[in-house]
């Protein structure tokens, strides 16, 4: 189901490094495409409203599951969606966030597991997630423009953690 049925854009902030000036870019393919570090993301017009059937899924689920997924052009686009947010919060199910096995190039490069959560968290001001399923094998190449993401200290120290093999080997 959708999030949301509104005609919608996601901006963010961008940032090359830190001493240089923020700046606005428009689309998914521009977020990842322009160099620099993402600060921020939000939708244009901003306070749009949920698909209301997915609002009653949502509340009607035993499991809500988050990721993984593209976290600042898949993963917070659908979250920024405030009724959506309002109604995992309201549900009474439980909610887990699956973090990407891999950063991804535009988005997530040097980021652990708590650095996924972070992001999400201080996007929608709320800690959502009851529970983090985090990759326990780094084995393989990843290539040039990836790097395994570690499910660190902080995070154990902050959240519910359960740590597997999410890697198929073949």
């Amino acid at each position: 189901l959708p999030s949301t049925l509104a005609q919608v854009e996601l901006v963010g902030e961008l940032q090359e490094n830190p001493k240089s000036k923020p700046i606005i870019v428009h689309g998914e393919s521009e977020i990842t495409e322009t160099p620099g570090r993402v600060n921020k993301v939000w939708l244009n017009p901003e306070g749009i409203l949920a698909y209301p059937p997915t609002i009653q899924a949502i509340l009607n689920a035993d499991l809500i599951i988050i990721g993984p997924g593209s976290l600042y052009t898949s993963l917070l686009p659908n979250l920024l969606v405030k009724d959506l947010t309002d109604a995992i919060i309201a549900s009474k199910a439980e909610t887990y966030y699956v973090c990407n096995v891999a950063t991804q190039k535009g988005e997530t490069e040097g980021f652990n597991a708590s650095d996924h959560v972070k992001v999400i968290e201080d996007h929608l001001h709320k800690r959502i997630f009851n529970l983090v399923l985090c990759n326990r094998n780094y084995k393989g190449d990843l290539g040039e423009n990836a790097e395994w993401v570690i499910g660190d200290k902080k995070l154990h120290e902050d959240y519910r953690v359960y740590d597997a093999d999410l890697i198929d080997d073949l």
